[in-house]
């Protein structure tokens, strides 16, 4: 069977997610308090129904009024169930802000402070929920991502069976727009060939053959990219074997359009070819 526990923090996203777990074939419930996770476990596991071999739950601050008790409550499910996995949604405080601000929506903390600061209310709710980011297999960080760029990651991780081996995501990104807050090893890449600065190229990306070809026909960029597979290509057996679900490896580049893209896009390759379950991310490739 497999479980799923979409978690973190309230205004980034964890309803979307599910959502699209639930496309995806998933029995999804929202809001359930953690006290009911084993009952709920027990009861799909011994049901005849296939539909119910793959949960999805939402567990956070709404449902559960002690804290640090659903923390342990999600800990210990966890350790008790090999196949529960556990998906953080995180997000930068001020676009959280916006996020509330956008949906006139109160924070479901606001009311447990003094003036119902939505800020307040965002800090507090990140240092309850740190523990369990602690221990979550899958984290995403939503502050830059559209509702598109969500749907595809989690389709990506999930598609498949999450309960098997690791998977590799290869994010793109700009650092003008700031570092993935997931990202498990940053690589940044603004010491190779820039496109930018190349009249017909300006406005291209790595995701067209023009771009590519450019920065790899430079000899620096191809030793840069050797080096980069074979530290990978070490690395990614003993995360596995400390029994990591997810690596993130960010690849930056000043805008997040060119060499990073192109770059991402080669680690995807090599890694598919070897067989790893991996997930390709162009954060910033639609920015402006």
């Amino acid at each position: 069977m497999e479980f799923v526990i979409v978690t973190g923090m309230s205004g980034a996203g964890k309803t979307s997610a599910l959502h699209v777990l639930e496309d995806l074939g998933y029995y999804c419930v929202d809001n359930i308090p953690s006290s009911l996770l084993s009952t709920l476990y027990k009861l799909c596991s011994k049901t005849l129904d296939e539909m119910m071999k793959k949960v999805a739950v939402v567990v956070d601050v709404r449902g559960n009024g002690n804290y640090k008790e659903m923390n342990s409550q999600i800990e210990d499910f966890k350790n008790a169930h090999s196949s529960v996995k556990i998906l953080f949604l995180d997000a930068k405080t001020d676009q959280i802000i916006v996020r509330y601000k956008e949906t006139r929506r109160k924070h479901p903390l606001a009311d447990r402070l003094k003036d119902g600061s939505v800020s307040e209310a965002v800090e507090l709710e990140k240092a309850l929920v740190l523990p369990v980011r602690r221990i979550s297999d899958y984290t995403i960080d939503t502050t830059y991502m559209s509702n598109k760029q969500l749907r595809e990651r989690v389709t990506s991780m999930f598609m498949g069976d999450p309960t098997k081996g690791i998977t590799l995501t290869f994010m793109s990104f700009g650092f003008k727009y700031g570092i993935p807050l997931e990202a498990d090893v940053i690589i940044d890449v603004r010491c190779l060939p820039n496109p930018f600065y190349i009249p017909e190229l300006k406005h291209k990306t790595g995701l067209d053959k023009e771009v590519r070809d450019y920065v790899m026909n430079s000899e620096n960029t191809r030793e840069f990219l050797s080096r980069m597979i074979s530290l990978l290509d070490f690395s990614v057996p003993l995360y596995s074997k400390e029994g990591k679900s997810e690596l993130v490896v960010g690849i930056g580049c000043t805008g997040g359009k060119h060499r990073s893209v192109t770059l991402a896009r080669r680690l995807d390759n090599h890694f598919q070819e070897l067989g790893y379950r991996c997930v390709l991310q162009h954060r910033d490739v639609s920015k402006n």
